[in-house]
């Protein structure tokens, strides 16, 4: 084999290689693929930047598409021993304006309205509940 050979070879090696990251990159999940017309409505997040880092979101949806749902908070940010909440209230219902660290993390009146709870925890475990406010 000649030195130009082994170029060519190299360099689509490379190619490819190159092409595949950016497929890659290119086909991850985003919230767009999601069905159910999600809108963050409402962030809390503590300043501590030294500490746990500890979010919560509320956010509207479209019907009760409860796996997209899931797909949804598995996408938010979360960050190793930190904690991360979202929940799920009915699009066209009143939803909360504003989160508090204080648990329920918002107003009671909303509470009603509210049809699911994420949670992945300082432990990295994940659950998802369904009307954690009603019996």
């Amino acid at each position: 084999m000649n030195g130009k050979k082994v170029k060519y070879i190299i360099a689509g090696i490379i190619a490819i290689l190159v092409g595949y990251i950016i497929y890659d990159s290119s086909s991850q999940p985003t919230f767009n693929d999601l069905k159910g017309n999600f809108k963050e409505v409402a962030l809390y997040r503590n300043p501590n930047n030294t500490g746990p880092i500890l979010r919560i979101y509320a956010v509207t949806v479209q019907g009760e598409p409860w796996e997209e749902m899931q797909k949804y908070g598995d996408l938010m940010p979360y960050t190793k021993y930190g904690n991360t909440k979202v929940f799920f209230f009915q699009e066209g219902k009143s939803v909360p304006a504003s989160l508090v660290l204080e648990e329920p993390n918002f107003d009671a009146q909303f509470q009603q309205n509210c049809i699911a709870r994420y949670e992945k925890d300082a432990n990295g475990q994940v659950s998802l509940s369904k009307k954690p406010f009603n019996p």
